[in-house]
This record gives C-alpha cells, sequence and structure tokens, in this order.
C-alpha cells in the first residue's frame, strides 16, 4: 500500500515553516505602525495550524522516501505553499483577487519575478519584504532540491550531478538534511553580504535587505516599479551583478571549496561555458546600444548591456532599461538568454547551460560518426564518460520544453494576446525569468492586466518550469499511480 505519511509529515513541516515565517513581515508592520500585521498574523495563525495538522497525519512515519513519494512531495510542497503564501497578499488588499495573489506568490516561491502588483514604491514595508521572502525561501528550495531530489529522480539529465551522499534513494530524506545545512548557510552569507555592498552602493536598509534576497534567489522582485533603474546607479548595478552571477553558479561547488576543494568552481565545465556566454553577449548588445546612445560612452554602454544580460540569463529579472525597444536583434538575444538559463544546482532558470553543452556535443558526435563510421566515440563531461540515458534525458528534455512553450503560446494567443506577448510570456514562465517582451508585460510593465485564465496558465507554467517538466508531467501517467 502507498505510505503517504512522509509526504504529509514534509509538506507540512515545510507550511509550519511558512507559517512562522508571515511573523516577521507582520513584526515589520508592526514597527511601522501599519494595520496590515495583523493581515499577517492571520495568516500565520492558519497556515501554522493547517501545516502542524498535517505534520501530525505522517509523525511517527519513517523518514524515507521513494522516487515516487519523492515527486508526490516535491510537486505537493510547491503548489501548497504558494496557495498559502497567497492569503496576506489578498487579505491585505495589495491586489484584486486570489488569482492575482497566487500568480504573484507562485512568482515569488518559483523565483520568477513576473508581477501583478503597481505602486511598489507606496506599497507598506511588510509586503514588499514578503515578496522578498518568497523569493529567498524559494531559491534556497531550489537548490536544496536540484541537489538532492532531481538528481535521484534522474530528471532530465540531472543524474549527472548526482552526488555520493544521494547513492540510495531511501536515505534521501537524511542525506539531505545533513548537506542542507551547508547550503543554507552560504545562501545566507551570500545574502548578507549582498545586503551589505547594495547598502555602501547607496541603497536604504529597507531597499538593501529586500534586493538582497532577490538577487542571491535570481527572482528579481524589488521594492520599486521601475525595478533597478529606480536607483539610477552604476555602483547598484555593479553589485547586482556580481550577485546574480554567484546565484546562478552551482552551490554544490561552493560547499566544496568550504571542504577543501576550491578548485572546483574553476574547473567546472558548465560554469566555464556560462561565464562565457555571458561575456560574449554582453558585448554584442553594447555593440547593438552603441549606435543608440552615442551620448552615455562605451563603458555606460557595456555595464547596462552586461546588467541586463546578466539579469535575463540567471533568470532574475531585474530591469534598468526596456531592452524590447533595442530592435530585432537584441530581442532575440534576449529571448535565446531566456531559454539557455543558468547553472543546474543553483538559483537559475532556464534549459541549464549542461543541457545546451550535451545537445551540442550530441550533435557532435553524431556528425563525427558519419564522417567515421567505424570510429569510437565517447562523449565526456567535466572529464566523465556520458551515458546514453543521460543524452536521452537531456534531448527529450529541450524537445518537451520547446513543446510546452508553443502550446503556451497558443493558448495564450487563444486568449487575445498579441503573439511577441505569447511567445515571450510562454518563454518567461516556464523558464522562470520574470519579464516578457512587448508593452504589456516587458520590463516596463507587468502581468496585471491579462486575464485571469492567462494568469492561471501561466502560474501552471512557472511551477512546470521550476520543478524540471517532467517531475509535474509525470503524474499524468497512469503507470506513475500503479503499485
Amino acid at each position: 500500500m502507498f505510505d503517504t505519511g512522509p509526504i504529509f509529515l514534509i509538506i507540512g513541516t515545510l507550511l509550519a515553516t511558512l507559517g512562522v515565517a508571515m511573523m516577521i513581515p507582520a513584526l515589520v508592520d508592526l514597527a511601522a505602525a501599519n494595520d496590515d500585521w495583523v493581515v499577517f498574523a492571520a495568516a500565520s495563525l492558519v497556515t501554522t495550524l493547517v501545516g502542524l495538522g498535517l505534520t501530525q497525519t505522517g509523525s511517527g512515519r519513517p523518514a524515507t522516501l521513494s522516487s515516487r513519494q519523492a515527486v508526490l512531495m516535491t510537486v505537493g510542497a510547491w503548489t501548497v505553499l504558494p496557495a498559502f503564501a497567497a492569503l496576506p497578499l489578498l487579505w491585505s488588499e495589495a491586489v484584486g483577487s486570489y488569482t492575482d495573489a497566487f500568480f504573484e506568490a507562485m512568482s515569488g516561491i518559483t523565483t520568477t519575478g513576473a508581477t501583478v502588483i503597481t505602486g511598489l514604491d507606496e506599497m507598506p514595508p511588510g509586503i514588499l519584504i514578503w515578496r522578498s521572502m518568497l523569493q529567498w525561501l524559494g531559491g534556497l528550495g531550489v537548490v536544496v532540491m536540484a541537489v538532492s531530489i532531481l538528481p535521484m529522480l534522474r530528471v532530465g539529465g540531472m543524474q549527472l550531478f548526482k552526488t555520493e551522499a544521494f547513492d540510495t534513494p531511501d536515505k534521501i530524506l537524511p542525506r539531505a538534511t545533513q548537506i542542507s545545512g551547508s547550503l543554507i548557510g552560504v545562501f545566507s552569507v551570500f545574502t548578507f553580504l549582498c545586503a551589505l555592498a547594495y547598502a555602501a552602493a547607496g541603497m536604504a536598509f529597507e531597499d538593501a535587505v529586500n534586493h538582497a534576497m532577490t538577487t542571491v534567489a535570481t527572482g528579481g522582485f524589488s521594492t520599486r516599479d521601475n525595478s533597478i533603474a529606480a536607483f539610477d546607479s552604476g555602483a547598484v548595478e555593479m553589485v547586482a551583478i556580481v550577485f546574480m552571477i554567484l546565484g546562478s553558479l552551482p552551490f554544490l561547488l561552493y560547499v566544496q571549496a568550504l571542504q577543501g576543494r576550491p578548485l572546483s568552481l574553476v574547473r567546472d565545465s558548465q560554469v566555464h561555458v556560462f561565464l562565457i556566454l555571458l561575456a560574449l553577449f554582453s558585448l554584442v548588445i553594447a555593440a547593438v546600444l552603441d549606435p543608440l546612445t552615442a551620448e552615455t560612452g562605451a563603458l555606460a554602454d557595456l555595464r547596462t548591456a552586461t546588467f541586463n544580460v546578466v539579469s535575463v540569463m540567471t533568470g532574475t529579472g531585474y530591469a534598468s532599461a526596456d531592452y524590447g525597444a533595442w530592435g530585432p536583434l537584441a530581442i532575440t538575444v534576449f529571448l535565446t538568454l531566456t531559454l539557455i538559463g543558468g547553472c543546474a544546482g543553483s538559483t537559475a532558470c532556464g534549459m541549464k547551460v549542461f543541457r545546451v553543452q550535451v545537445a551540442l556535443k550530441t550533435v557532435s558526435q553524431h556528425v563525427r560518426r558519419l564522417a567515421y563510421p567505424h570510429g569510437v566515440f565517447v562523449m565526456r563531461y567535466n572529464g566523465r564518460a556520458v551515458e546514453g540515458s543521460v543524452v536521452s534525458a537531456v534531448m527529450s528534455f529541450i524537445f518537451l520544453y520547446f513543446v510546452l512553450i508553443g502550446l503556451l503560446a497558443i493558448a495564450l494567443m487563444a486568449m487575445n494576446l498579441d503573439p511577441l506577448t505569447a511567445f515571450s510570456g510562454a518563454a518567461t514562465a516556464i523558464a522562470n525569468v520574470g519579464p516578457g517582451l512587448g508593452e504589456v508585460i516587458g520590463p516596463k510593465g507587468n502581468f496585471s492586466t491579462l486575464p485571469d485564465a492567462a494568469k492561471w496558465a501561466l502560474s501552471g507554467a512557472m511551477l512546470i518550469g521550476r520543478l524540471e517538466l517532467f517531475t509535474v508531467l509525470v503524474l499524468i501517467l497512469p503507470r506513475f499511480w500503479r503499485s
């Protein structure tokens, strides 16, 4: 008989933790003499009680997970948490409906960064800190999931990153507990250093704390409607660039560096390609900007280009300019960056660089086999031979990735959205980037004017994209539910 106890235990614990976390914005609003503290306190009480109820349902059960339980736990947690995280957004009237509240919460927890809220500059501090906390908690959850859950489930080639700590599927919980402390430590230190750097760059304390959480989590929620552009500061943009990149590198490599293997980051093939692509595309966009902004100078153009390239490729979604108005080449580049994304095992989004690498190696190997039919070619990644199952998983993932974007874009166009908005909205939702292209959902707009049906569709796409597609879609297979 299928045991749901461990699933309820974990989801309940996460939900209770979320409920306790709601007291932080409650205290922030109370200190600011804002009446919304009551809303957060009430939401905290409801969420915590439901979470504790679920933990009791699963208490006394063995703390182990099979592959099927891991899938259900992962999908269940990433669905239930935004459902409750939306409550304070709705009850505080920061948004007008539960649809908007759920969209905002899902965007936060999946670190997508798409928003339906306007008037952020005048928003109560509790709401601002809650949105940032959602992305910070979601980013931390992404890292733990990418290190422990996804490699075990062999999702989309993620088994390439399976570590010795997770060789046995039913040991996933105790092993995850052992390593999660190190990940939380690294994540917290980066956030603290980022907040200090933002403050030193001229941000107010509240802005620095909020943006530090969303920068390291590569989430992109801001305290201003105009995002980072509102600060009009090169120093702020440089801080953001550094920490967006740090958040997009594999966090397990940071842990390994702390354990006495500092060359891990330097030797990783994925990191090399990621940084090369950032540099290359930054130069391309700077060249595009040069004739458009002749009065600003080459260095300013390079900074603007680098900031927006890093923001989009890491999936953060901050904006310092309306890059949708930079011409067809720029639009093509940013759509490409949206699809590629950052490194596996980080908070970054998109297909992930390693999948692009494996796909290109697969094509190269096929071409060589055509040229040398009797040759023996072994595909390697980071010095290790790549199994055929990994290649199959990666190619299947990439194929499904584009199919889902196409289907969602068609569905959005059926809701009377123009093709650019529909396609870029579908791509940014599944890639978890945030802003799209066009006047409606571009860097200077938001998703508030979209119909409710589109918001629910995009919310589902954010979930599917964050959980690497197959983790969610496997649930529709009858075989998955058989004993």
